[in-house]
């Protein structure tokens, strides 16, 4: 069941590495540090080039589009963002309370962005806090989905683009519906795979081309696969406590590439903020571009 485990690939030294994603256009890894400081960073694995941008506020995910553009989540709107200016454009305010960030992000295999928030008031003395939500990006306006969420992460789409999974983290159940690729529509909610207590918390996750349903484990430093049916078939280890999420990248979609962060919960390590990559053998599914 135990994979080999994922090796240093770039020391990123980020606070909070999230939202891994590759480029195929540009051979290169895109992923934001959501805070302290609030950036986009952009890595080409064959030359060893590093760019970064700095953002206004807290970032939580960004979304592939034509010519080298971006569309980027932070806390309190959706914005249009053009690398080669660093302009940013407003496309839509959050229409959240302000204590509540949007957060990860992840579009859909015809290209709709799917948008996550954490409700900054969650914390152990106060685990009603749950004034954020999944939101489906219609146009200009964010179409809330799924109410009541605390912290929103797994945000990951089934090959085929049937299915959405997704997790509220503080409850350790990672949760998938049906998806209607047609409308967006999604129906049948269910559990899918769960966190027993001391395990971990469910952070990041993306799909390979099987199926396979990889999620981040934070506070146990590692990745968990799961097959399409819900049963935990592989356990890729690295050798820090707290990754964030994971993303396939590479000429042939062959290496996940693994945020994490200095944010300590569980063993220390030095590495916590550096970016890892592992070859797990099976490929991942092309990150698709924005549908506008």
């Amino acid at each position: 069941m135990n994979a080999a485990p994922a090796q240093l690939a770039f020391d990123a030294d980020n606070h909070l590495g999230e939202t891994p994603l590759w480029s195929a256009q540009e051979r290169s890894l895109y992923w934001v540090n959501c805070e302290n400081p609030p950036a986009v960073h952009r890595w080409d694995p064959a030359t060893g080039d590093h760019q970064s941008w700095p953002m206004p506020e807290r970032v939580g995910g960004i979304a592939l589009k034509p010519l080298g553009k971006l569309l980027v989540v932070l806390a309190h709107g959706i914005y249009d963002f053009d690398p080669d200016t660093a302009a940013l454009s407003l496309r839509c305010a959050s229409p959240l309370a302000k204590h509540v960030s949007l957060h990860e992000s992840q579009c859909d295999r015809q290209g709709r962005l799917w948008v996550g928030a954490y409700d900054h008031h969650f914390m152990p003395t106060n685990r009603d806090a749950r004034d954020g939500a999944f939101f489906r990006l219609d146009g200009n306006q964010l179409t809330p989905v799924i109410t009541g969420i605390s912290v929103a992460n797994g945000l990951a789409f089934s090959p085929e683009g049937s299915r959405m999974y997704f997790t509220d983290s503080p409850t350790g159940h990672v949760e998938c519906m049906d998806l209607d690729s047609a409308t967006g529509e999604v129906t049948n909610r269910r559990t899918f795979a769960r966190l027993e207590k001391g395990e971990g918390f469910a952070d990041g996750a993306t799909v390979d081309s099987e199926g396979g349903y990889w999620l981040a484990v934070f506070a146990a430093g590692a990745i968990r696969r799961y097959s399409p049916d819900g049963r935990l078939d592989r356990v890729l280890h690295i050798p820090v406590s707290n990754p964030t999420k994971a993303a396939f990248g590479g000429e042939h979609l062959e290496t996940l590439y693994i945020t994490t962060t200095r944010l300590q919960s569980g063993p220390k390590s030095v590495e916590n903020g550096a970016l890892y990559a592992a070859l797990p053998g099976v490929q991942g599914v092309p990150e698709p571009m924005l549908r506008d």
